[in-house]
């Protein structure tokens, strides 16, 4: 869990991802477009992975990808993020972090 706390708060987005998923590059697209760079965590291409996909799933995380944090804390899965994009509540935390400044 200790370096999933300290990978997410390494940048004002951290997305753990999976290379192969697709719902983690429709998430990755998603922030793209808003105009924010996230930090992506490809942990099937991490030498520690498999502890980081046990620690989301420890945080509770169910799929454990993609997961998102935003200003080190942690949001969510793919339908939290969609639900935040969806009422507008997600360009607020994204700004409130420092990613968004528009």
């Amino acid at each position: 869990m200790d370096v999933v706390a300290r990978l997410a708060s390494q940048s004002a987005v951290v997305i753990f991802s999976k290379s192969t998923c697709c719902m983690s590059h429709a998430i990755k697209c998603l922030f793209y477009e808003q105009g924010v760079s996230p930090a992506i965590i490809e942990i099937d291409q991490y030498m520690y992975g498999k502890n980081i996909e046990w620690a989301l799933a420890r945080l509770g995380c169910s799929p454990q990808v993609p997961v998102v944090f935003i200003g080190g804390k942690l949001v969510g899965t793919a339908t939290t993020v969609m639900t935040l994009h969806l009422d507008g509540s997600l360009k607020r935390l994204l700004k409130e972090a420092g990613a968004l400044w528009l």
